[in-house]
């Protein structure tokens, strides 16, 4: 794996592999790389061509300092992770070179709806900085495929919105969310939970597919069901909804269309978000 640190020369090398008609896939991650992440690596792979990698912790998407603060760092096991999955590319930025003329003067992008509810609601700019950063670093890499992971659904939308708004010809590859044997959905935050913590993390999967299989039923109530089980093992639930899978408009009900179920709860200090399909 060849890794760069400046923006010059990750992009002098990705001109000349395209100039020879490679086919370039991206992850742009934040590092603290998990199994999730390594499931977006391998099916780039699948897809051939070459797969770029980025680790850079985003300043301006953490609307809490102390989450910025403590976000968890471990770029060398990153790489180790990264090298065996059979990543050719890793981009490993600071400050500087994402941001040379500083966070103020980056363009943003409006979002509309979706910055109003849900994530945007409860974490204000987040989405702004996320918009920031996907779109600085889609200029730098240019890659022809960009991967996601399910689990931050609804800022995949909010990207796929990006990639419309640019006219962007990069096309958006969204994986499923990959779980723990227990359900939980894997994300780098969860290395800071303790061990009590981690034991009740997985109530959040068993809400999830509990409003699903409850399909039909009054949202209200299992609205409730939900909010006093997760409330019952110590969280402090921030919303547990339903939305139009495609729209993210936001239901009181259950439809006959495809809806998503989503779900945001904190454990102590750490927020963990969720969501399933309702096909």
């Amino acid at each position: 794996m060849v890794i760069f640190k400046k923006v010059i020369d990750i992009q002098s090398f990705i001109s000349d592999l395209k100039a020879r008609g490679e086919v370039i896939s991206f992850i742009p991650t934040m590092g603290a790389l998990h199994k999730g992440h390594i499931f977006l690596v391998e099916n780039a792979r699948k897809a051939g061509g070459i797969t770029v990698a980025s680790i850079f912790v985003n300043p301006t998407q953490f609307n809490d300092k102390e989450d910025f603060k403590h976000y968890p760092i471990s770029v060398e096991a990153d790489i180790d992770m990264l090298t065996e999955a059979g990543c050719d590319i890793l981009f490993l930025p600071d400050v500087s070179e994402v941001y040379p003329n500083g966070t103020e003067n980056m363009p943003t992008h409006n979002f509309g709806y979706l910055e109003t509810i849900l994530e945007g609601a409860h974490r204000p700019g987040h989405f702004k900085g996320v918009g920031q950063v996907v779109a600085r670093l889609l200029d730098i890499v240019k890659p022809d495929r960009l991967y996601m992971g399910q689990k931050d659904y609804q800022q995949c939308m909010v990207i796929k919105d990006l990639l419309r708004q640019t006219n962007s010809t990069t096309q958006m590859v969204v994986s499923p969310t990959v779980r723990e044997d227990d359900g939980l959905a894997m994300s780098s935050r969860n290395r800071r939970l303790n061990e009590l913590q981690r034991e009740v993390a997985g109530v959040i999967y068993q809400c999830l597919v509990s409003i699903v299989a409850k399909k039909g039923s009054d949202f209200a109530v299992v609205k409730k069901e939900c909010e006093d089980i997760l409330k019952a093992k110590g969280f402090d639930p921030e919303y547990i909804e339903l939305a139009d899978a495609d729209t993210l408009q936001l239901n009181n009900s259950y439809t006959n269309g495809r809806q998503v179920a989503l779900i945001a709860a904190k454990l102590g200090s750490i927020r963990l978000i969720d969501n399933m399909l309702i096909e």
